[in-house]
């Protein structure tokens, strides 16, 4: 009997797939989350475009924070759409400038931005710049809970600090967070970090070498300046106190930068970046994050999670009709670590068999 040819993994194209989509966020992302069970599957894959098959997707807080900001998402996204960002799956097909990714590869990555065909639907297109090859070592769910998160770190570092020189990461617990003190550490600084009273623990054992927790001291300020201590970079997950940068000049060296991440609302990084000095902004230099995909870095944070040099520090795993609920887990703001959502089960079961009805 003749053996069948090998499949065109060109040509292979999905009509539809399994995906959740939310066409509006009035009461929230995860309120207006619907299952649909055929949804269209995205397009064939163009030029230098992979299409993937999603196991596992990572969820951060820019999947909700987006499109909930109204009329910019809506100017830049076409809906319905499926959130997620963060992804490990499977090739299933390339454009024709991808052929350096083959059949079935394990690869992990994610988009630039919040996307129609986000990682929870069962498929995704994306540029082969915005993905990497997962180590055979590293699990489908670690994969995934890489690339934001751990780009986003990387970026807020680079540049900014050099061994030997101290950092302080005010909220190291978070997704981010925890990236950010494993890469510092990798690069050779001294790391301080802030965080509760419960994530102490945590935060030494991603490598901190000192913590302050903020819960035992009510004014972070003022404790930093007690301490008489001068960093060489300040990286900002939180946004709070609103006055770490206000008053950043007493403890953040003259050249330092203030690298803002994250941040509780839009008013944070336009206020910090538009107030004036000599009117009682900030004295010291301030460096929003944009993140940009990076394919060297991604390769290096593969690479590091590889050699046990980055753990990956999972809050809690969900299959896929538990979505809503992960969504929720996320938003409490109690998350430590990442949230990672499966999306494909590997032995092919229908949603049925996970207790969505059809």
């Amino acid at each position: 009997m003749d053996s069948m040819p090998p499949m065109d993994l060109a040509s292979f194209q999905p009509e539809s797939m399994k995906a959740w989509l939310y066409s509006g966020t009035s009461g929230g992302l995860e309120n207006n989350l619907k299952f649909n069970p055929s949804a269209r599957a995205p397009p064939a894959p163009q030029g230098n475009e992979v299409l993937i098959r999603v196991l596992s997707a990572a969820l951060n807080p820019v999947d909700y924070k987006f499109p909930e900001l109204g009329l910019p998402a809506r100017m830049l996204m076409t809906f319905p759409a499926s959130p997620g960002m963060d992804f490990c799956g499977r090739v299933v097909a390339t454009g024709p400038l991808a052929k350096h990714f083959k059949e079935d590869q394990l690869v992990h990555g994610c988009p630039a931005r919040p996307v129609q065909f986000g990682s929870l639907g069962e498929y995704i297109v994306i540029g082969a710049d915005r993905i990497g090859a997962v180590p055979e070592n590293v699990s489908v769910d670690h994969a995934a809970a890489v690339s934001l998160a751990g780009l986003t770190a990387y970026q807020s570092l680079d540049g900014h600090v050099k061994a030997g020189e101290k950092v302080l990461i005010n909220g190291a617990s978070g997704g981010c967070g925890i990236f950010a003190v494993q890469i510092a550490k990798q690069l050779g600084c001294h790391v301080t970090t802030t965080c509760s009273t419960r994530n102490i623990e945590l935060c030494l054992r991603m490598g901190a070498d000192a913590v302050i927790d903020y819960t035992a001291h009510k004014d972070l300020v003022a404790e930093l300046q007690k301490r008489n201590e001068t960093f060489d970079c300040i990286v900002d997950n939180v946004g709070l106190p609103a006055a770490l940068y206000y008053q950043c000049h007493h403890f953040l060296k003259e050249d330092g930068a203030f690298v803002q991440v994250g941040a509780s609302s839009l008013t944070t990084f336009l206020g910090r970046m538009g107030w004036p000095s000599f009117l009682g902004g900030g004295q010291r230099k301030f460096v929003p994050v944009m993140t940009q995909m990076d394919h060297k870095k991604l390769v290096q944070l593969g690479e590091w999670v590889s050699e046990g040099k980055i753990q990956i520090q999972l809050d809690s795993v969900f299959e896929f009709h538990e979505a809503q609920k992960a969504f929720e887990r996320l938003r409490s703001g109690r998350a430590r670590g990442k949230i990672v959502v499966h999306v494909s089960d590997p032995h092919n079961q229908d949603m049925e068999s996970f207790g969505i009805g059809l």
